[in-house]
Formats: structure tokens, sequence, C-alpha cells
């Protein structure tokens, strides 16, 4: 029988993306009999939020399974931070970090090439930094927050990646969070939902010129997942509730969506681009 916690407590934080360090349960980062294999030996990932929620699970995922990692966050993030170098350091391996606004193009272009200089190479890309906001009426979502939510959503991942194409090589990985609500929308998640359609598009589209140079692009799908960005997102009452529509009936934990991005990142995955994985509690999409 499942330990996963069908439901939460009511919570709420003010700040976007939110804190890790103030929800209550903790999530999950890595199951406790999670075993590393050394999938992906000597290689190094630059992680976009990274310092908490699906970024720090895939950050000490990847450190289990012999990876250095860099992390980039929010300044007022660094708590986190702090937390994601901590738990990478104890499995043995380096945790850069990469503190900043990546709605900068030069800030995007920046921490890859810092990864580069102090980790030595650059192997695995992770677009997985996100803001969301609720709104009820799109005629009145302000274009401010809809130019804003792409600007941290999407326009990162084409910054992050075009910097990183020259040191990536045949066997190297970019991998992007996307959403179930790219599939199916979700009424008060307009501007989310849409960016995250537009990452499900360029994932796509990029891996198709990139397959000559045997670079794999690929994107990770998650459902209602229990990160810090959901007491951000939603009132108190709404929280309480999440995930208990899946057909799972509870959220997941970051712990059960991160090996999604191993595979992907790992030689396992050689024949596979242009895809999403969907750990989504068991919602049947048309991907």
């Amino acid at each position: 029988m499942s330990t996963k916690p069908t439901s939460l407590p009511p919570q709420h934080q003010d700040q976007q993306p939110g804190l890790e360090n103030e929800m209550h349960p903790q999530p999950e980062y890595i199951r406790p009999n999670y075993r590393g294999s050394g999938k992906l030996e000597g290689k190094v990932a630059l992680i976009t939020g990274g310092d908490s929620g699906i970024g720090r699970a895939v950050a000490v995922h990847f450190a289990r399974e012999e990876a250095d990692v860099a992390i980039s966050y929010k300044a007022e993030e660094q708590a986190d931070a702090n937390e994601t170098e901590r738990l990478v350091q104890a499995e043995g391996r380096r945790c850069l970090h990469l503190p900043g606004d990546l709605r900068q193009a030069d800030f995007c272009a920046a921490i890859v090439a810092k990864t580069v200089r102090e980790l030595g190479q650059l192997n695995i890309v992770v677009s997985n930094a996100a803001e969301q906001f609720t709104s009820t009426n799109v005629a009145e979502l302000p274009n401010e927050q809809f130019t804003d939510t792409f600007q941290v959503n999407f326009f990162p991942l084409v910054w992050v990646v075009k910097a990183a194409l020259p040191h990536l090589h045949e066997g190297d990985s970019i991998i992007a969070t996307s959403s179930i609500n790219a599939y199916r929308g979700n009424q008060q998640l307009v501007d989310y939902s849409a960016t995250k359609g537009a990452i499900t598009a360029y994932i796509r589209s990029i891996a198709q010129q990139l397959a000559e140079k045997k670079i794999r692009a690929n994107s990770v799908a998650p459902g209602p997942i229990w990160t810090p960005l959901i007491p951000a997102s939603f009132p108190a009452e709404k929280v309480a509730e999440f995930g208990k529509d899946t057909t799972m009936k509870r959220p997941g934990q970051p712990s059960e969506v991160a090996p999604a991005y191993v595979f992907l990142a790992s030689e396992d995955a050689s024949y596979i681009t242009g895809q999403a994985i969907h750990p989504n509690g068991g919602e049947v999409l048309n991907t």
C-alpha cells in the first residue's frame, strides 16, 4: 500500500514560485530506496529552478547517478538552494550556485558559460523554472502577467538552449518541464498552460534539428505534483484538495517525477527524442 499522502493541510504562500522550507508536509525529493547505478557518471547538468520542487529532486537524483550539477534560482530562494547543495554534496558531487533573473537573456547565457567554466563541461540542460497565476476571466488577465509568465517559463528555455548548444555533443540531452496543462488546458491557468504548450512545441521542433548532431530533446509533463508552486499559486482551501481528482486520488511527489529526467538524460533513452513522459497520476492524454 502507498504511504504517499492522499490529502494536504490547507496552506498558502504569498511569494512566487514559493519556498520548499515553508511547506508542510515537506515534499519527498528522493525515495529512501532509490539506488544510483552510475547512469550519468562524469556528466554535468544545468538545472533552472533547481533549488526546490521538481528541480531539487532532479538535482539529487542526478547526483546519485554520479553527475555534477549547477542550479539556477531567484536570489530570495537562497535557503532552498543551500539545502539542495547540501543534498547534492551528500552524494559526493559538486553543486554550483547560479542565483539571478532568468528573464534576462544575458543571464541565461552567463549561467551556461559559468557552468562550463566552473564544472568543466555541459552535457544535460534541464529547463524547469516556472511560475503560475490563477485567473478566472481571460478578458481581465493583465497583459503584464501574461508577458511575465512567458518571460519566466518559456523564453529562458530558448535562451539557455541557444547558449548551451556550442557545448553539447553526441549523446547529450535537453529536457524541459512541460505540464499536463499543455495537453488539456486549464481554465484557471491560461497563461501558464500557454507557456507549457509552447515548450512542448519547441522541444518537438528542435529535436528534429538536433537529431543529426545526435543531441536529444525531450520533455516531462507532470500532473499535480507537491511543489512550492502549489501553495504559492492557490488559496489554502484548494491546496487541501490538490491532486484528489486524479485516477490515483492523490498528488504526486517530486521523487516520483525525477526518475523520468534520469531516464531521458541517460543512454537508456538513446532512441527517444521529441517525446514527452507523463507522470500525472493516471490521466490518459492525446500526446
